[in-house]
């Protein structure tokens, strides 16, 4: 089953946002009723993880991810992670059950223009601050390597 819900994702892989593709942000809808605006994204690098609550290898990369928001947070990182559960009480009872704290939406149209269609899960981007994706990993990621994405806030 899990196998089947993989294939499903990689509909077509000339479509996925690829390094040095252009995002042009607009508000997003946080899991916790608040908006990001644009404004809080253009011209900072975020790094942007894409995931699901019932992905194993999201499971594993998540707290890594956590631990990078907590140290990098107002450091010269911004996050921005979206969910592609169904049902956004999953996503939420997801985040608090695991006390993340590093900004989550629901998977949108919008969400879907910027990063394309998923390549894997979890997937992970980093946007520079002129808006283009700089960095780009479709597969769950080793801790030292989620780590040294804090070199991109230096950029």
């Amino acid at each position: 089953m899990l196998a089947a819900a993989f294939g499903a994702l990689a509909l077509d892989p000339a479509l996925a946002a690829a390094i040095g593709d252009r995002i042009e942000w607009s508000d997003v809808a946080l899991l916790d009723g608040r908006t990001l605006p644009a404004s809080a994204l253009a011209g900072r690098v975020v790094v942007v993880e894409i995931w699901a609550s019932w992905c194993p290898f999201c499971k594993r990369q998540n707290p890594l991810l956590q631990q990078l928001y907590a140290a990098q947070r107002g450091r010269g990182l911004e996050f921005l992670t979206f969910s592609i559960d169904r049902e956004p009480a999953k996503a939420r009872a997801y985040m608090a059950e695991n006390k993340y704290t590093f900004p989550a939406a629901m998977a949108t149209v919008e969400s879907e223009k910027w990063f394309g269609p998923r390549e894997g899960l979890p997937e992970l981007y980093v946007v520079g601050r002129d808006g283009r994706i700089v960095f780009k990993e479709a597969k769950e990621m080793f801790p030292e390597d989620v780590q040294a994405l804090a070199r991109f806030a230096r950029n």
